[in-house]
């Protein structure tokens, strides 16, 4: 049968609650029974009373929560039950500290060897009731996905010598990896004779995405010879949005932009290629400090958006908004919120990038633009999920047309989402021309290839100061 990701996510989730209330329960008779009667006799309270039931559904909640945010439900079909003891491990070892400082302290202990009891106590609960059931559904769906009982649908993207490689390990396999080949895309290259005897063509790289949703793809295989360095790029850049699991020849790495790490499948070594360019947990802060940070932007600077508001109203003629269509993460087009700068028909004559001293900004439009004030609204395209707080600024469909005819790899860019402020926004400034845009592009793609909290909050900082400093173009 096809995997199902939904339904194995499910069942990880399901034992994780169930694991979960029923190791804190355990653990509420061992403080009332063991740690707290010894000490309070009759007067250790009911076994089960509000607190005790709020606690036995906010807690299996809480650790479902915190493995979430750790990406733990990712990536289902591709686990290795070594990595899955040492997260489970980490996590578990993680989420009972915070649990023990929010809920225990005030615990009533004979001396402070009972708070270590508590700890250690909760600790291997957890640990047991939640790690064996998923060491148990991990196991099966392995013996599974070997026994060919789970497969899922895997497209080669080559049409040589290394395609006919590849397919000759997947058949060959003693245990399979889970991949039934559907079908090659043709790249051009000229195509193996036994190649086609085995297997079907389902057309060529301008056809790659819409092969993937037809025949619902789950894996690509990259075998492309080394010479194909560019094509290699290109593919990759075009799939990068696709919810496919890639793997490549290992000797493809240094052409490939993020972060790799090795596999070995169908008795070849292959790369899996990542998409992720933050660790998961990263990912997950990152979206939580957007929200809050746009809300908490939206309501304190309220009032300075009203005197903003009335300011532009009495200076130009036109709405205080202004809105314009840009392109997103993965090429989605989205609507970007500015207060207006320049005047209405700035762009009567088509699209234009404004100037140092272009004569189309208004007074008021000027400071807006040096303290970058303008961008305010932005936040409520952050709070929408459009934008982030840091990442490339997005640009229109005219300008990256242009940009990608001189610098292909601007499409990289699209792998984020754009952002407020940017790396790029912060050491080159406003681009006047194409040249320039291009010129910029280099530290937005450095910023991808390096993207951590960390650097996202040097650049805030930053920011700030070009805010204060009114430095702005």
């Amino acid at each position: 049968m096809i995997a199902s990701k939904k339904v194995l996510r499910f069942k990880y989730i399901f034992f994780d609650l169930i694991g979960s209330f029923t190791a804190w329960f355990l653990f509420h008779l061992y403080r009332k029974q063991i740690i707290e009667k010894p000490i309070l006799g009759d007067d250790v309270g009911v076994l089960l009373d509000t607190n005790v039931i709020i606690g036995l559904i906010v807690i299996p909640l809480f650790w479902v929560m915190i493995l979430f945010f750790f990406g733990f439900y990712r990536d289902v079909f591709q686990r290795s039950r070594l990595k899955e003891l040492g997260v489970s491990i980490s996590v578990t070892f993680l989420g009972v500290i915070l649990i023990f400082f929010l809920l225990l302290l005030d615990d009533f202990v004979p001396s402070y060897r009972g708070y270590y009891r508590l700890f250690f106590t909760l600790l291997s609960l957890q640990f047991f009731f939640t790690y064996i059931p998923r060491l148990l559904l991990t196991s099966y769906t392995i013996r599974q996905i070997r026994s060919k009982k789970i497969y899922f649908p895997t497209l080669i993207v080559g049409n040589g010598d290394k395609a006919l490689q590849v397919l000759n390990e997947v058949l060959g396999a003693k245990k399979s990896q889970g991949n039934h080949l559907v079908g090659y895309i043709s790249v051009g290259q000229v195509t193996n004779e036994k190649l086609i005897e085995l297997l079907p063509c389902l057309g060529n790289l301008s056809d790659l995405r819409g092969v993937v949703k037809k025949h619902q793809v789950e894996e690509l295989i990259l075998a492309i010879d080394q010479k194909d360095n560019k094509l290699m790029g290109k593919i990759v850049n075009d799939i990068f949005d696709l919810n496919v699991v890639v793997k490549a020849i290992p000797s493809m790495y240094d052409i490939l932009i993020g972060r790799v790490r090795m596999s070995a499948i169908f008795g070849v070594p292959l790369m899996q290629i990542s998409f992720d360019l933050m660790p998961v947990w990263q990912q997950r802060i990152k979206r939580v400090i957007d929200v809050a940070s746009s809300v908490l932007a939206l309501v304190i600077l309220f009032p300075l958006n009203a005197i903003i508001a009335i300011a532009i109203k009495l200076s130009s003629r036109g709405p205080v908004f202004y809105s314009q269509e840009r392109v997103g993460q993965y090429g989605k087009p989205f609507n970007i919120y500015k207060f207006r700068t320049m005047t209405i028909d700035a762009e009567k004559d088509g699209p234009a990038l404004s100037t140092k001293h272009d004569k189309r900004i208004t007074r008021i439009g000027r400071f807006l633009r040096k303290t970058r004030l303008d961008e305010i609204p932005n936040f409520w395209n952050v709070l929408k999920g459009e934008m982030s707080l840091v990442g490339p600024r997005p640009e229109r469909q005219f300008y990256i047309d242009k940009i990608v005819e001189k610098a292909p790899h601007y499409l990289h860019l699209q792998k984020v989402r754009p952002g407020i402020t940017s790396w790029g926004q912060v050491k080159f400034g406003y681009a006047e021309n194409v040249d320039q845009m291009v010129e910029r592009l280099k530290f937005d793609l450095i910023y991808i290839e390096n993207m951590s909290l960390y650097v996202d909050f040097k650049i805030l900082i930053y920011t700030i100061i070009t805010v204060f400093k009114g430095k702005g173009v």
